[in-house]
């Protein structure tokens, strides 16, 4: 949308017509982070007595809304426009109406698709990843260094200031790490000088005055504050002071309900993910893809009781499991074999029986360890490969023997898909003795790929052994932060993701939507049936406009009221604009002259106000 110094109307009303309303939840839409990048309007709203300030224009609009009621909709249109709009109408018929089929994973605002010149002059916010930037081993040529890195980099290049905030452990590989240190680690990475503010423990919002001295700034350790982990709403106003846009570059943290995640959104004009975010979200969706078949999973790890849910989707899922790890005893004592009680996480028994009855109800093998490398009790520890059947008798499983590798190979021989999640080992104060389980399921799954097969790999340890052994230059998809998979896994949604801005999925072609896109648009949020619309855009052939609704059946008959009538400026979009609206009309190539939000009656903020574009 261009840039404009003329006023946006932003008028709220109810009853305007006999029309189906989409009742929109003012408290969660009417804020400042809606309407931010349109370009960056300031909301001044209007108090009750400063109605008349443009009561002669509201009147109006009320007037022709009642006219519109009588308007002829079918009205007859020359060719050229049936065609535009038939053509424009299937496209969003097929695209637009489909738009957030996934609530779990919704389209959301991006660093890569916010307009630059919206952040120029700007404050921007990172919530960086510690243990990608901090990592004890960091390698500066892996994808997630990288783009960690480049979402700083970007920001400085087109920003103004650029603040970090971030937790990290207070000590790595025996070195205190406190907010200087950290700094001069960043300076390093970024090549650029990282200044520490210390103003989060004084409980007071820093001024931009503070901003002057450097072009990047460090605030203070979040782990040593209790109330990010509480997301305390004035905890998340505080880190907010003077921040223009919050960019959260932390996805291993967005399972988590953080101030410096979730709670600051609520006092951001902006909040938008970084390109890691980005990335590991990405990475996500292909992990959780089941297109390809046969689709295997590998399951390691602990708590199934915890995970039971997660379990049962993945059963629902694959043609198969293998289970290894703690989880392989538990599922082994529920199929009758004889585990030391030692070994039996406590209510574990009813998750492995339903597991293991989802798997039946299917018809999906559940293949669990024929034989472990195992310890006695004896002096010296002996270390021997023992039959899974013969783990009653003294001995304490460490990691996979010969024949359960064997037939994890065999079966995942013809996969076209395999997920990888959790640990190979055991729990066992032994675990150091020298076997390599994990490094074997690496290098099965390797060969896998280099066939063309789908590898997803999930977990600090799988990745790990992953790295170490692959050899081919077949990609695979790596999470190494498995609590978030597991949140997705048992139909959880995201927090940090949730808190971000939607984004339209869609790019929208103004010229097939209107005959002349450069017209003034306006937009009627919550346009229900189109009445009023149809009749407005009858009456001012100077103006288009767009009706927002999150109806998709209504927007489909106003859509097929557009095509039969021929209407050249005159176009909806199935929606919930309270998410999307930024997104949509920022793409605009003219000017917003009027918004229109359809509310509650009776609802006390059913007030006019006016919006001042910069």
């Amino acid at each position: 949308m261009k840039e404009s110094s003329k006023v946006v109307e932003i008028c709220f009303g109810s009853g305007w017509m006999d029309r189906t309303v989409n009742p929109v939840q003012a408290p969660a839409f009417l804020n400042g982070s809606v309407f931010y990048g349109c370009p960056s309007p300031i909301l001044r709203w209007a108090h009750p007595k400063c109605r008349s300030c443009f009561g002669k224009r509201l009147e109006l609009t009320r007037r022709r809304l009642f006219a519109a009621r009588g308007a002829r909709l079918y009205l007859r249109g020359d060719l050229v426009a049936v065609d535009r709009v038939k053509k424009s109408s299937i496209e969003y018929e097929t695209g637009y109406l489909c738009e957030g089929k996934s609530e779990n994973f919704p389209h959301i605002q991006t660093l890569k698709n916010f307009p630059k010149e919206e952040l120029s002059g700007k404050v921007v916010m990172v919530r960086f990843d510690s243990s990608i930037l901090l990592g004890e081993k960091l390698d500066k040529n892996s994808l997630a260094v990288s783009n960690a890195l480049f979402t700083v980099q970007y920001l400085l290049a087109t920003a103004e200031k650029v603040i970090l905030v971030s937790d990290w452990k207070r000590e790595v590989s025996s070195k205190l790490l406190d907010s200087q240190s950290v700094s001069d680690i960043l300076s390093s990475l970024l090549r650029r000088k990282v200044v520490s503010l210390k103003c989060l423990s004084c409980g007071v919002p820093f001024k931009r005055e503070l901003l002057e001295e450097a072009d990047i700034f460090l605030l203070e350790n979040l782990s040593g504050f209790r109330k990010e982990v509480a997301n305390c709403p004035e905890f998340s106003e505080l880190l907010s002071s003077e921040v223009d846009v919050f960019v959260n570059d932390s996805f291993s943290l967005s399972h988590r309900v953080l101030a410096s995640t979730v709670g600051i959104s609520r006092f951001s004009p902006a909040c938008v993910a970084g390109f890691q975010f980005e990335e590991s979200l990405r990475e996500l969706k292909r992990v959780l893809n089941t297109d390809k078949r046969p689709y295997i999973a590998i399951i390691g790890g602990a708590n199934i009781h915890g995970k039971a849910a997660a379990l049962k989707r993945l059963v629902s899922e694959c043609d198969g499991v293998v289970f290894v790890g703690m989880m392989s005893l538990q599922i082994m004592h529920a199929l009758e074999y004889s585990i030391p009680s030692t070994l039996l996480e406590p209510g574990s028994s009813d998750a492995a029986v339903e597991v293991i009855q989802s798997a039946r109800y299917r018809k999906i093998p559940i293949i669990t360890p024929k034989d472990f490398w195992c310890i006695n009790d004896s002096p010296g520890y002996q270390i021997e490969v023992i039959p899974a059947h013969r783990l009653g008798e003294g001995w304490v499983p460490v990691d996979l023997g010969p024949r359960s590798l064997d037939e994890m190979d065999s079966l995942l021989s013809s996969c076209k898909k395999v997920i990888w999640i959790g640990p190979v080992k055991f729990k066992s104060s032994h675990s150091s003795i020298c076997t390599d389980g994990a490094s074997q399921v690496a290098q099965i799954v390797d060969r896998l790929a280099q066939r063309n097969c789908e590898i997803a790999v999930v977990g600090n340890k799988a990745c790990s052994a992953m790295i170490k052994e692959s050899r081919s230059s077949a990609s695979c998809s790596v999470i190494e932060n498995a609590s978030v998979v597991w949140e997705v896994l048992k139909g959880r949604k995201l927090p940090g993701l949730l808190a971000l801005d939607r984004a339209f999925p869609f790019k929208i072609d103004w010229r097939m939507a209107y005959r002349n896109p450069a017209q003034p648009l306006v937009v009627d949020i919550g346009s229900g049936n189109g009445l009023f619309l149809f009749g407005m855009a009858s009456r001012r052939k100077d103006q288009n406009f767009l009706g927002l609704e999150v109806n998709k059946k209504l927007v489909r008959r106003c859509l097929d009221g557009v095509h039969q009538s021929g209407i050249p400026n005159g176009f909806f979009i199935a929606t919930n604009a309270t998410s999307t609206f930024r997104s949509i009309v920022s793409s605009y190539p003219g000017e917003v002259v009027l918004v229109s939000i359809q509310v509650i009656e009776k609802l006390p903020f059913c007030q006019p106000v006016k919006s001042s574009v910069s």
